[in-house]
């Protein structure tokens, strides 16, 4: 007797507990033959020590077969949250940089404001995310704290131009860095909160250190800064660049953290190495063009939507849709016991 399971193998122990849904997965088969000269074949339950199945378990369907379906699974939608990850806007440091490389390395670009081309992109994004409904449906947006992200992060998601006599506090101060944009209001906005974890490449350029929180906080009055451990930053260093790997490992805590939260759909708003890094992790398990589509790097101000998965039930709140039925409760049998109740009508 054969038997073939199949299996969904995870590209890498760091995208184990969650992965961006990304389709047709590839898929590993594993055969057991048994066999035996001195008795018959006999039915057996097996135990394996390999992950759980995340297609299905067959003694047929073959890898082929998996494929001419589209390689499609299903997913409880309570154990996933949507992601639209943003990176910001072009920055100062973007202009010098593409000029000569080693500008970055002057503290003139020291926490890079958006240069006037970058207030345009963010314009422009605003306008999408408006015109396809997306901004009514952000739960919570998660920002850099660096000056250019939140810059972006405002100017897109955030309320209408601020106006006296409203009393809430603006999500950004009137001109905040050399903008010279009137304050943005925080009314009608989703909640922003500032998180270390999704900063830039960390170390040297001076355009990745962050400013004080004590001076971020009347700048930015209705951002949350309270995920930040220290007021002054102490992540960044003038002589050791962070590596590539740290970044991604620093990406991984990062996914991880936001099982923490409660909102499913949340705007991430980053940088170009940190996102390039993160999505590296994701994808190898996916058609190439799935793969680019997750992995390629992100423009300034360029918006990419996904939808990660918890496999490990890390974060996984109940569901609010799921309905029990049989409410008010009645007859309501499975076919299987229908027939042993009712064996006349087997054949009909």
């Amino acid at each position: 007797m054969s038997i073939t399971i199949i299996y969904s193998t995870p590209s890498s122990t760091a995208a184990l507990n969650s992965s961006f849904v990304s389709l047709p997965t590839t898929l590993t088969s594993i055969s057991y033959k048994l066999l035996s000269s001195s008795r018959p074949h006999r039915s057996f339950r097996l135990r394996t020590t390999l992950p759980p199945p995340i297609l299905c378990a067959s003694s047929s369907l073959s890898v082929s077969d998996m494929d001419a379906t589209g390689g499609q699974s299903l997913y409880p939608l309570h154990r996933t949250k949507t992601l639209h990850l943003v990176r910001h806007a072009q920055g100062i440091h973007n202009v010098e940089g593409e000029k000569n490389h080693d500008a970055l390395l002057s503290y003139d670009l020291f926490d890079a404001n958006l240069s006037p081309l970058g207030w345009k992109q963010v314009d422009n994004l605003r306008k999408h995310v408006h015109a396809c409904g997306l901004s009514k449906r952000i739960d919570l947006v998660v920002v850099s704290p660096l000056l250019r992200a939140m810059q972006t992060a405002v100017g897109v998601f955030g309320g209408e131009a601020y106006t006296d006599g409203i009393n809430v506090p603006p999500l950004m101060a009137a001109n905040t860095g050399k903008s010279g944009r009137p304050a943005i209001s925080s009314l009608n906005s989703p909640p922003f909160v500032a998180v270390e974890l999704c900063r830039e490449r960390l170390g040297v350029h001076p355009c990745d250190k962050r400013r004080s929180i004590t001076e971020y906080r009347p700048l930015f009055p209705a951002v949350d800064f309270s995920q930040a451990k220290n007021d002054d930053d102490i992540l960044w260093t003038p002589d050791i660049r962070e590596r590539n790997e740290e970044v991604a490992a620093r990406g991984q805590k990062f996914l991880k953290w936001l099982w923490t939260r409660k909102e499913k759909e949340i705007a991430i708003v980053s940088h170009h190495r940190f996102l390039s890094h993160t999505l590296s992790a994701f994808g190898n398990d996916c058609h190439p063009s799935v793969k680019s589509e997750i992995c390629t790097d992100l423009a300034n101000c360029e918006l990419r939507s996904v939808v990660i998965i918890d496999r490990s039930m890390i974060g996984s709140d109940s569901s609010a849709t799921n309905y029990p039925g049989k409410i008010p409760s009645g007859p309501d049998l499975p076919s299987d016991i229908a027939s042993e109740k009712h064996p006349e009508e087997k054949g009909a």
